[in-house]
């Protein structure tokens, strides 16, 4: 059992050394009532116990650099060093929010020319980078979609409809933004069900929001005609971009003719995911939705650059502000190193690389688990634990037994359409041997789960403590220390 740093306390130790007071020692300056009244009880310890302490619990986590992560429908992927390099870098981590556009001029460049680049990459005419997460991203295109029918009198417009193959957070977006949502059937081949959709439409469609590949890693082979179903209804394409790292360079939302679409710059631009953030979910539209975009939007007039707002006559019609300041200017100076260093012939590499290694995957197992969809995928595979269900087997069951190969577990239980779903996405940067080694490990419990079952019931058995009650972790946590 691993200590707390509290238990390891003996009094009189200590791992620092303070200079002598070089200023006058005044009392008094601070209020009694916030003071404490007995001395704060803080762990002694030398200096040798807090580093190893620190670093024990350290390799306890698992991480990207540690190992395998193939989280699907997150990408958890290796971010280049390159990028915190480049974000280090003083002119840029030290500029001040509130610093003159004149003094601020290449942190202007940089946004600029990330914006432009997005616009190439998604095939859209207008961009903005201040959505501070996926979600937000999400929820800036909705309401750019609500401004539109707003300015053109359609208020009828109340419903957007949503495949059940959508990301979760699509329809919380839709009802945030004021609209009421109809869900969509998928055929059996994972596509959405086109007769269904023909069923839904009318007047009263805003739009559809469609993750392109959806959450099953398939791509909607009907995009085109249900573009010209939802367009001819007099509604909007939403493209959730969750999954654009499978697209890269191959196609683009634009040409799909989508109005919308938002890119999670740490899913396909390398930078940091997790933890709620600083994250970017920027959105890019087409010239119909250009106009209600977000402000202040970043023009460039001759050689400078400039912060524009809705006293513009341009962006009269804008949704308004979005986010403090512009947005995380740290995370877009990442997604611009990382669309740099890579150039165009790089990015389309990427998708390659990230449907080759979901396809290999699935390819290896799905003589092992249930395949429901039996189609290739893109940049993640989707497999169910119902032919281990014999033996009470599920799907969280294989992936608490995944951690005692040291391997992290992928996303469980969700899509929702999928019963006690595994989703796997390897991402573009692992190795083939890697690929193997999470392989392997994934057919060895299927064989465990057939001769064995009480191994994978049991699981995790190395790691430092056993299975958690998850739900109550949540609900909850107990975070409070008591000597």
């Amino acid at each position: 059992m691993e200590k707390l740093i509290f238990e390891k306390s003996v009094s009189g130790r200590k791992g620092y050394t303070l200079p002598a007071l070089d200023v006058p020692n005044k009392s008094g300056l601070i209020p009694s009532n916030y003071l404490r009244k007995t001395p704060a009880a803080l762990p002694e310890v030398p200096e040798t116990d807090i580093s190893r302490h620190y670093i024990r619990l350290s390799n306890l986590n698992h991480c990207i650099e540690k190992g395998f992560y193939p989280l699907g429908s997150c990408t958890m992927k290796y971010n280049p060093k390159v990028n915190e390099v480049v974000a280090a870098l003083p002119g840029f981590a030290a500029l001040h929010p509130h610093t003159p556009t004149y003094a601020a001029q290449g942190a202007l460049e940089v946004m600029y020319e990330l914006g432009e680049c997005l616009k190439e990459i998604t095939g859209m005419q207008g961009v903005t980078l201040q959505p501070c997460a996926g979600a937000q991203g999400e929820l800036t295109g909705a309401l750019c979609f609500r401004a539109y029918f707003k300015h053109k009198g359609e208020h009828n417009r109340t419903k957007m409809l949503m495949p059940e193959s959508a990301h979760g957070t699509n329809p919380a977006t839709a009802v945030t933004a004021g609209f009421t949502t109809v869900t969509v059937k998928c055929s059996p081949n994972g596509a959405i069900d086109i007769d269904d959709l023909k069923s839904k439409l009318g007047n009263d469609i805003a739009g559809i929001m469609i993750t392109n590949p959806s959450t099953i890693g398939v791509f909607e082979s009907n995009i085109i005609e249900i573009e010209k179903l939802i367009h001819g209804c007099g509604g909007l394409m939403y493209m959730d971009g969750a999954n654009l790292n499978a697209l890269l360079g191959i196609t683009r939302p634009g040409d799909m003719h989508f109005d919308c679409v938002h890119i999670n710059l740490h899913k396909t631009m390398s930078t940091p995911h997790g933890g709620g953030g600083p994250g970017a979910g920027p959105i890019c539209v087409n010239e119909k939705l250009q106009p209600f975009l977000p402000t202040p939007q970043i023009v460039k007039n001759g050689d400078k650059f400039e912060f524009a707002n809705n006293t513009a006559k341009q962006f009269a019609d804008s949704i308004g502000r979005m986010h403090s300041f512009y947005g995380n200017f740290g995370v877009l100076l990442r997604a611009l190193t990382y669309i740099r260093m890579n150039g165009a012939t790089g990015m389309r590499r990427i998708a390659e690389n990230a449907i080759i290694n979901a396809n290999y995957i699935q390819t290896r197992l799905q003589e092992h688990y249930l395949l429901p969809y039996k189609v290739k995928c893109m940049h993640e595979c989707v497999f169910s634990s119902d032919l281990q269900k014999e033996n009470g087997i599920t799907a969280i069951n294989i992936a608490k037994r995944l951690l005692d190969y040291g391997i992290h577990a992928p996303t469980v239980h969700f899509p929702l359409i999928v019963h006690e779903a595994l989703l796997i996405e390897p991402t573009e940067t692992e190795k083939l041997e890697d690929l193997d080694d999470f392989c392997n490990a994934m057919i060895k419990i299927a064989e465990e789960a057939k001769n064995t079952p009480e191994l994978v019931l049991n699981a995790p058995l190395t790691t430092p403590v056993r299975r958690l009650d998850d739900a109550l972790a949540v609900r909850k946590p107990n975070l409070k220390y008591v000597n």
